[in-house]
């Protein structure tokens, strides 16, 4: 079934987070990079001109640049406006304010989209969705998945996450998802009992502090390896 654009908000974000988010050293930046569940972001983009080997996975890219930038100007200033009525729910460290905020996203997502098409022909932005990939057994080195896993644990069960990790641990060799909390600023009640099974089948998890907090509380990242 197609997702529909209506529903979705598409955030992205940019190189520097995605460096601080996934605590990326420069050597991770010469792997070959999966990113899963990319939206708009401006990593692709930046790295790419840096260049990195990365490819973006993500529904969202079934539709036009057009399309997905009229999409994200239609929710951007609801969601900042959200942002702004709960002002203890966010550590304001990275991103200066609300409106520093509603700058970086419109930045990640006018470059993300100049670089679009240009990726889409070269296949750096492919459409597919967890907890199926479209890719080969070890075709990358990292996969990272940014403000999916975890955040929405409301709208996906602990099976679907354990099918959805173990599919990212067929196509790579290490996986860091990134944050731990749900969208009410909560740790997922899925984390411990994932984290366990992938344990208990042999692979090595962990659970790590990055410089990156714009949640309160949301400074941790899953890691995964074979």
């Amino acid at each position: 079934m197609a997702m529909k654009l209506d529903r979705v908000v598409p955030f992205g974000r940019s190189l520097d987070e995605y460096v601080h988010m996934f605590e990326l050293a420069p050597g991770d930046l010469k792997n070959r990079i999966l990113g899963v569940g990319d939206g708009p972001a401006s990593f692709n983009a930046e790295l790419t001109a840096g260049q990195g080997n990365v490819t973006s996975v993500d529904p969202l890219y079934e539709y036009s640049a057009d399309a997905i930038k009229a999409r994200f100007y239609q929710v951007l200033d609801n969601i900042i406006d959200q942002v702004k009525a709960s002002p203890g729910d966010w550590i304001w460290r990275y991103h200066a304010s609300p409106a520093h905020l509603r700058e970086a996203r419109i930045a990640a997502l006018e470059t993300f989209a100049g670089d679009f098409i240009k990726g889409k022909i070269a296949g750096r932005y492919v459409c597919g969705a967890l907890p199926l990939l479209p890719f080969k057994d070890g075709q990358f080195d990292l996969a990272l998945c940014s403000h999916f896993l975890f955040l929405y644990s409301d709208h996906f069960d602990a099976a679907f996450h354990y099918t959805a990790i173990r599919e990212m641990l067929r196509v790579a060799g290490e996986v860091r998802i990134f944050p731990l909390l749900t969208l009410m600023g909560k740790k997922s009640p899925h984390l411990t009992a994932v984290a366990g099974r992938l344990a208990g089948e042999g692979f090595t998890v962990a659970v790590r502090k990055t410089r990156y907090q714009l949640q309160r509380g949301g400074n941790e990242m899953l890691v995964i390896h074979h």
